[in-house]
């Protein structure tokens, strides 16, 4: 089995608020991959003495090992105990209920001989690789949907649409929050390939427009993972160098993770 993993933090004196972890446990018949992308809080209260890396880290630990030991569980039920874990790691010190407390969206796959497992949750992109070449796009098209532009502001954000119905929803406070994730499972024999991106990474398509999500499983498979996130910081770069329209940040963190199944 081979496996990649690279994350890149947007800027070098910031810390990277992204998780990423793959595990293959005994004897190589199945593993996990989980990857978070956490939210960047804007200047001011969050209701919370912790930082983003320190929510990502801990949800993503959590949710790395209860993939990995609750193999009789969904996914979605592995993610609800995650947050639930996590929540009451510093519910006596912080206020939970702010809509800016700390939280990430979700991507989860889990192999064994038979079965491929996954969830995604918010706007980080998973795609599934059958042997034919085929690429699936799993993903969690509400925040797309939610009508936010530019214009949009931080308090309408947070009033109307965040984790809230006709909005979308994210990995926060609320173990409930797992039943709002997108689920599947697929025959392992249909599975060659899954690589889950961040949306630092995913700028590469939905910003950029450079390839197509069918060719990103085998760019990183030719030529690395560390070549996709290159070419996003190339385009980034050239388009800040033109005063380009883009997203809000030149840089933002980038992860990706990719495994042969």
């Amino acid at each position: 089995m081979r496996t990649e993993l690279i994350s890149r933090p947007g800027h070098p004196e910031r810390p990277d608020e992204d998780f990423a972890s793959i595990t293959l446990p005994g004897a190589g018949h199945g593993g996990t991959l989980v990857v978070l992308d956490g939210v960047t809080a804007p200047a001011g209260d969050t209701g919370c003495l912790h930082s983003v890396p320190w929510f990502t880290a801990r949800l993503g630990g959590a949710l790395t090992e209860l993939a990995l030991s609750l193999t009789d569980a969904p996914l979605g039920e592995a993610l609800s105990h995650a947050v639930a874990r996590t929540a009451a790691a510093h519910a006596d010190t912080c206020d939970l209920s702010h809509a800016r407390t700390p939280q990430a969206t979700v991507v989860c796959a889990r192999w064994s001989r038979e079965t491929v497992e996954y969830l995604v949750l918010c706007d980080s992109v998973l795609l599934v690789e059958a042997p034919d070449g085929t690429v699936t796009t799993v993903r969690d098209d509400r925040l797309a949907r939610s009508g936010i532009t530019a214009r949009t502001t931080e308090e309408e954000i947070d009033t109307r649409l965040r984790n809230r119905e006709g909005g979308f929803f994210t990995a926060a406070a609320d173990p409930g929050v797992a039943s709002r994730a997108v689920t599947g499972a697929l025959p392992r024999r249909e599975v060659r390939s899954l690589t889950a991106l961040t949306d630092g990474a995913a700028r590469l398509v939905e910003v950029f427009g450079e390839g197509s999500w069918a060719a990103c499983p085998g760019l990183v498979r030719s030529e690395g993972a560390r070549a996709l996130v290159d070419r996003v910081r190339d385009l980034e770069r050239a388009a800040a160098s033109r005063g380009a329209p883009g997203p809000g940040k030149t840089h933002d963190d980038a992860t990706v993770v990719y495994a042969e199944v």
